[in-house]
Formats: C-alpha cells, structure tokens, sequence
C-alpha cells in the first residue's frame, strides 16, 4: 500500500518524473479516482472517455426542464472511500449524510390497510443501537424479530475471509438460521436487494455478509444514508471535471480506445482515432466485457473469466405530479412491486409539482418491459402508497433502464473478480467488479481506482499522495 513516504500534493511532480506518464481508460468513478491518485502523486495523466461525460453509470440528462438522474443512487457513512471521493471533489456538502439512520418503511400487505414502520437507529453501542427499532418494527412478528436478532449475532461471528462463504447463497443460510420467508421479504431483501441489486437466493453468502457486516453491525452510525441534493452529474462529471483540470489530469470525452499493446521498449501504446498515447502504466477502469476485449495475450491467467461474471438490471420510474404527493425525502415498501420512492423535485429543479423517482433493483422480469406496461402497474401501487397521488394529474411518466447495472453477487462470483494487478506489467485493472470485496457500489468502484493507483504507483517507485484515501485503514 503505501511505503510512508507521500507526494507534496496535486501537481508535484518529482525529479525522477520524467517519462512517467499514464493512461486511464474509462470515465466512471474508478477511473476518475485512479485518474485523480496518480496525478497527485505527479504523475502525467491523460483520462479517455468514450461517452460525452464523466460519471459511468452514475449520470444525469435533461429531460425538458428537468435535470434527471439515470437512478437514484444512495450510500452509507461507512463508505469512506466514496466520502473520500466527495471531499477530494469538494462535493461533500451537496450529497449530506442523515444524521441518524431513518427508513420509513409502508407495509400494504396488512388485513387493516398500510401500515408504516421504521428502521433506526438509537445512539447506542452495537447491536443495541438497532435493538429497539426491530423491537418495534411491526411488519415482522414478534418471534420474527426474536430470531432476526439472533441471526444477526450470527452474521456477525462470520469471517469475511473465509473463501467458503462465496460458495454459498444468503437464502439457504438466513434459513438455516431461523429465518421465515416473510422475515427476508421484510428485512433481509428490503436492505439486500437495494444494496446488491438481488435478492438473497440468488447473493453469495459473503457478499451479503460484508454489507450486513459492515453496514448494520460494525459502528453505530455505518448504516446512515446519504445522497445527492443535486444531480448527479453535478458531482460525477462538472466536479470531477474541475478537480482533474486542476490536478493536471488530460480528459478527453468522446473518445474509444480500438487496442491497449507493450512495445519492446516495456512502454504501453493506447489507440484512440488518430492519435497513440504512450505511457508507462495502463488502468483499464471499464467493464469486465470491455476489459476482456482490450485485455493484451497474457495479461491474465483465465482472461475469459470475466466473462463469467454475469450482470444485473436496474429500471428507474420516473414520475412528475402536479401537486405534493410525498412530504418525506424517501421510503421503502413491502406488500407491492414498488421498493424504494425518493423525492427528486429540488434535485432535478422542478418548480411546480413534484417529481419522484421509483428505484427497482434486480428487476429482470420488466427490464424490457414497455412503458404503458409499467405505467399501468405502477401509478395504480404509487396510488395505493400515497393517497395523495390518487387525485393528482401525472404530468410526466418516463423511464431509464441500465441492463448491465451492475455485476451479479451470485454464489461463486468472488473467486472470478480480479484484483488490480494483472501479469503485464504496469497494466492495471479498475472498476466495482474487481476484487475490492464490496459489492457493484460507488464505493466498491471508487475502491477499485485507490487499488489500481496504489499498485500502479508501488511498480513506478512513487510515494503515496498524502491526500489519498487508505482503503486498508478505513475497510
């Protein structure tokens, strides 16, 4: 990681500089953080994108007047490499944390009609912190949340390096544990599935672990949600954009790379449309798919592994009312298709009305369904949710697909993720599916790209920027 020694700042640049130069493929998060570490550490950085923007699947559009988030995304104090992201941009203030973990959760599945309950936290040590809110919650039954409790004990007593618990699925272990099929509709996949985009049958035991773990059961205050108060794009691409032009970091947008190849010489040559960059060291911060195409003979043991690492969807609904339906920031809903509904109106810039953003994670069944199709089931379930919606006019119904959202955390993923290092030297590999031991998350991809750098600035014999975030400290 790092041999104590650390670079003056942005823009140093060495003596032994010279010659030192690198590519980063790819404009998502793990690129621009990668991007971002190396030239801090005075490096020379040229950052290619082949989409217009920076962001990768985090990004905004315009849609009229709105400013629209592809999907809502959210994290968690205890992604402090994401946190770290969002200092080293100056973005912090526009994406605050909740104070204190607060999830209003709407039951419609109820003999009485909808019932709404919480998930919060009290200002206590682990697990008591959690104790008296799943003490209260009133979706679960009260032996339910007797054994949620002990359940959770025992996740807590799992070993994240134990490579045995990738070879498992989540369900079979939260059954073996007492756990009803209520209990995992009602808990265990409302905070699965929106965090792992599956539900537990089809998630790798440890990757469920790591997120329960680390998210529920290791401070506190881990669990408190934060996101963005403006669009996404403000923070992913015009504030990154702002940091890497300060840094030094050339960024070229619209710009495919045909072929990644070492000279005789040890340098790399990247092929973009009429130019070849040179360069000493490599990140690919892409896809696995596209990695796998750009990956040079050699590079890696099983290179077609990547390929085996499957993919799963995300589908957003996207509905603008012309009056408030919702007076809270957010939810999440059981006993409806609907998951989670979050209040996108100041964000976006709406004005009159409201705008709401319906988040659907592993969603394989309607990925490619029609628009009609799901405006007819879903404005019917905001209705029931929200029965100030059942006089509202909708003004605007839309939706955004990302078929290929993230990786699948099916069982046996862990052992297909690759870590930063590759077999060529000073090519490194970034993004959320490599081997950070996080699941298909900003701060899973923002990981990624400290790894790359770390590794990338290990072989050039270049200490470590003071600024960089320490992934081995904060994990």
């Amino acid at each position: 990681m790092s041999d104590g020694k650390a670079a003056d700042g942005p823009g140093a640049v060495p003596s032994d500089s010279r010659g030192r130069d690198a590519v980063v493929i790819g404009g998502g998060l793990a690129g621009v953080t990668a991007a971002l570490a190396l030239a801090d550490a005075g490096v020379r950085v040229t950052l290619v994108e082949g989409r217009p923007r920076l962001g990768g699947l985090a990004f905004s559009f315009r849609r009229g007047e709105l400013t629209v988030d592809n999907g809502q995304h959210v994290y968690m104090r205890c992604c402090t490499a994401y946190r770290w992201f969002l200092d080293r941009v100056g973005g912090t203030a526009l994406a605050p944390l909740q104070d204190r973990l607060d999830v209003p959760v709407l039951d419609l599945d109820r003999p009485e009609g909808r019932r709404l309950g919480r998930l919060r936290r009290d200002p206590l040590p682990v697990p008591l912190h959690l104790g008296r809110s799943l003490a209260a919650y009133p979706h679960l039954s009260l032996a339910e949340r007797a054994r949620v409790g002990r359940a959770a004990l025992a996740l807590k007593g799992l070993d994240l390096a134990d490579p045995a618990l990738d070879t498992q699925d989540f369900a079979s272990w939260l059954s073996a544990h007492g756990q009803s099929a209520r209990t995992v509709e009602a808990l265990w996949d409302l905070v699965g599935v929106a965090t792992l985009n599956a539900v537990a049958a089809d998630c790798s035991l440890g990757l469920a672990a790591m997120v329960f773990k680390t998210g529920l059961l290791s401070e506190p205050g881990a669990a408190d949600i934060g996101w963005a108060t403006v669009p996404l794009g403000d923070l992913h691409d015009r504030l990154a954009r702002e940091a890497l032009d300060a840094a030094g970091v050339r960024t070229e947008t619209r710009t495919r790379v045909s072929a990644v190849s070492a000279g005789p010489d040890g340098r790399w040559s990247v092929e973009v449309p009429g130019e070849s960059l040179r360069a000493d060291t490599v990140v690919l911060a892409v896809p696995q798919r596209e990695a796998h195409e750009l990956l040079p003979p050699g590079a890696l043991d099983d290179p077609d592994r990547l390929l085996e690492i499957g993919t799963a969807p995300i589908l957003n609904v996207h509905v603008v009312y012309d009056r408030t339906v919702l007076t809270r920031p957010f939810f999440a809903a059981l006993g409806t298709p609907v998951q989670w509904v979050f209040d996108r109106t100041a964000a976006s810039g709406l004005t009159d009305g409201q705008y709401l953003a319906v988040s659907q994670s592993a969603v394989q069944d309607e990925i490619d369904a029609p628009v009609a199709t799901l405006r007819e089931r879903y404005l019917p379930e905001l209705e029931r949710l929200l029965p100030g919606a059942r006089g509202a006019e909708v003004r605007d119904f839309f939706v955004t697909r990302e078929r290929t959202a993230t990786f699948a955390p099916a069982p046996g993923v862990g052992r297909l993720r690759p870590g930063a290092r590759t077999k060529a030297p000073g090519l490194y590999l970034a993004g959320a599916w490599t081997a950070t031991g996080w699941p298909a998350t900003m701060e899973s991809a923002v990981r990624s790209g400290v790894n790359a750098a770390d590794a990338a600035l290990s072989a050039l014999g270049r200490p470590r920027p003071r600024r960089l975030f320490d992934v081995e400290e904060a994990a």
